[in-house]
């Protein structure tokens, strides 16, 4: 099947990308279905956003240690900075994290998210960013990709990410950047761009970017949140700048989603080198896409149905 029956909350034949609700204006509702993406002010506070901060820098200190975290490192700068936010530029998969989690299930989050997934709703998948200021032998410039190439759970219109800047983010530190109404198309093949021994474990683009598709840099200020559709073709700039930009997000997902096999579809190749990976880390012998992405999820709202 291509589309999951969303029963709990109907909707209108208008819209595509967003269910009945109380909170969104039609104007937003239809901004999100021709765009992909909605800018919400302001949503997360700033005493919120210090506390994020606070915990991502004892993470970098190793004072403390979330189990499953994949802590990302510029390993070249580590000699200089040692263990440091120097040296960090992104914590995945923060599930175990008391304190950061926290930020999944924050109300004012939530409310927004069941406007894109219904009431029963997934934590999927985790991260704090933190773009390192560019160098000569790293770059932290994620190329365009879609989100949907990393997750092996439909349908797409019940999952949505919410992004939210720590500080301000525009175009010299590595805003988002996004194309808007590419969620309407179909998930492109990906893979590691080719650049010269610069490329982030993961970090996979577009094989085929269309460059003439209009792009929209997100400037946004501390506490604004994006929420965005999994088709849309994003990335995020060069940070040149001196200092990190910092953001916190969550990919959601209804609970009445389910899982799809990915053999022999353009998203093989990803689910062989996260096995690795995994496999590595924990010497696990036997281990299933599927698998992974049940160890990461956390039901936040509501019931847990197939997920």
């Amino acid at each position: 099947p291509t589309s999951a029956h969303v029963s709990a909350v109907p909707h209108s034949e208008r819209f595509c990308y967003t269910l009945d609700n109380d909170l969104l204006t039609t104007e937003q509702r239809q901004f999100y279905e021709d765009s992909g993406y909605l800018l919400i002010k302001k949503l997360v506070s700033d005493e919120d956003i210090e506390r994020f901060r606070k915990e991502f820098t004892r993470i970098c200190k190793r004072e403390v240690n979330p189990p499953g975290a994949m802590i990302m490192k510029d390993e070249s700068l580590r000699s200089q900075f040692g263990q440091s936010e120097r040296v960090v530029n992104k914590v995945q998969d923060f599930q175990e994290d008391e304190e950061l989690f926290r930020y999944c299930t924050l109300p004012e989050v939530l409310k927004y998210v069941e406007c894109f997934t219904g009431p029963n709703i997934m934590a999927m998948h985790t991260m704090l960013i933190n773009k390192l200021p560019d160098s000569d032998q790293q770059t932290f410039l994620h190329p365009m990709h879609q989100d949907l190439h990393y997750f092996p759970f439909r349908p797409a219109s019940r999952i949505v990410c919410a992004w939210t800047a720590m500080e301000r983010a525009h175009q010299d530190n590595g805003c988002l950047v996004v194309q808007p109404g590419t969620h309407k198309t179909t998930l492109k093949p990906h893979g590691y761009p080719k650049w010269e021994g610069k490329t982030n474990k993961l970090f996979h683009g577009l094989l085929d970017e269309d460059k003439k598709t209009p792009k929209v840099h997100l400037v946004m200020e501390k506490g604004d949140t994006v929420f965005f559709h999994p088709l849309l073709i994003h990335g995020s700039g060069i940070n040149r700048t001196s200092g990190f930009r910092k953001s916190i997000s969550c990919h959601f997902a209804s609970s009445e989603c389910y899982y799809i096999d990915v053999k022999n579809t353009s998203q093989e190749h990803l689910e062989k080198e996260l096995e690795e990976m995994v496999h590595k880390k924990y010497n696990a012998t036997s281990v299933e896409l599927k698998d992974i992405w049940n160890f990461r999820a956390r039901l936040v709202q509501g019931e847990r149905i197939n997920l």
